[in-house]
């Protein structure tokens, strides 16, 4: 998933307070080697300020250049940057990345609403899903490059012309169902349209506050992670100890299914460092439909607690990862809440975990 609208809230918030428009930037094609893929965003204001990376720094400040002329003319613009020979060394980037990366430019302000941006804000806000799509190429003059179109029944978007709207809201209603960004028409077609389905932040349960649980927080947070921990025991259940989680809620683990909507949740991680109150959370986890259920401490732990789990066991088959975390040889707080946050975001991107190296060694 790349549409993620977190980094560029900060941006966005103080020019649209200010009535200023921006330049929002989409990945909407890329070919070999590239830092972000299509879907990806960035928010470039006139002052030159940005939010989002589409590279590692090395693209920014000449898209700066280009979006300020898109500001000012309202016109969109496609900028390709081709790092796959030596073009890109005479281009004076130095990039390197072995890569095509195809960016549409198009101006956002009161005079469309601030759309796409609005519209994902305030889903992101309510975590719910939702789709945009941006018009790459057009032959009809009434659908310009840089069009945003709206799923039907949402104000604000580019309307299609009637020839069209059955293939580009039937484009929506793909990206939205696969969750991935999805392309109508090929490079040489007249109609070119991006779908981008908004990428909502993973909602990660954390099931006991001790003093390992902050920095686990501190990571996932700053992954735009939204985070909720609870624990029986009022010294740990303090917002003052994890100021970025988004709740902390202090139950018994006997109470958790009734105090907590557990299927609202992507990820749990069991470690009270307490065999009676895990025990607690792995038979309310067991009946909750939470895709990955990790569990704190060594495989004989965690065969005692399925043991006294009973009946209730088999249903963490295949969702149940104990011992958690990757084997990246850590011991400290700090690096066993790397492997857990690791693990995790590996589980959900669908990666196996292990090291580019190997992938990429003949």
């Amino acid at each position: 998933m790349e549409a993620l609208i977190g980094p560029l809230l900060p941006l966005y918030e103080r020019e649209r307070h200010a009535g200023r428009a921006m330049a929002l930037a989409v990945v909407v094609h890329t070919d070999g080697s590239t830092y972000r893929k299509p879907g990806a965003l960035m928010l470039i204001a006139t002052d030159g300020e940005y939010a989002g990376l589409l590279s590692g720094g090395c693209l920014e400040s000449d898209l700066h250049a280009h979006a300020l002329e898109v500001i000012g003319s309202g016109t969109a613009k496609v900028i390709t940057y081709d790092t796959r020979g030596s073009d890109d060394l005479l281009w004076g980037l130095g990039v390197g990345c072995e890569g095509l990366m195809q960016i549409l430019l198009t101006r956002i302000g009161p005079e469309n609403d601030w759309q796409p941006l609005a519209l994902f804000v305030g889903a992101h806000r309510r975590h719910e899903r939702v789709v945009v799509a941006v018009v790459i190429a057009s032959p009809e003059r009434a659908l310009p490059p840089g069009s945003i179109i709206l799923p039907e029944g949402q104000a604000g978007g580019h309307p299609v012309p009637l020839p069209w709207r059955d293939a580009v809201q039937g484009l929506l209603a793909r990206a939205l169902q696969t969750q991935r960004p999805s392309t109508l028409g090929a490079s040489a077609e007249p109609l070119r349209v991006l779908a981008i389905p908004l990428a909502l932040p993973p909602r990660l349960l954390l099931l006991g506050g001790g003093p390992d649980v902050q920095p686990l927080v501190d990571i996932a947070a700053r992954m735009a992670w939204r985070i909720t921990v609870y624990d029986h025991r009022p010294a740990y259940a303090q917002a003052s100890r994890f100021p970025a989680a988004e709740a902390i809620l202090l139950g018994r683990p006997e109470t958790l299914a009734q105090t907590v909507d557990l299927n609202r949740y992507d990820a749990a991680v069991v470690m009270s460092h307490h065999l009676p109150s895990d025990l607690g959370y792995l038979r309310s986890l067991s009946t909750a439909s939470i895709p990955y259920v990790g569990l704190l401490g060594p495989a004989r732990r965690r065969q005692k607690l399925l043991a006294d789990l009973g009946d209730d066991a088999p249903a963490l088959n295949g969702r149940l990862r104990s011992p958690i975390g990757l084997n990246i040889g850590g011991r400290s707080p700090e690096s066993i809440a790397l492997s857990i946050v690791a693990e995790i975001h590996a589980r959900f991107t669908g990666s196996p975990g292990g090291p580019f190296q190997r992938i990429d060694t003949p």
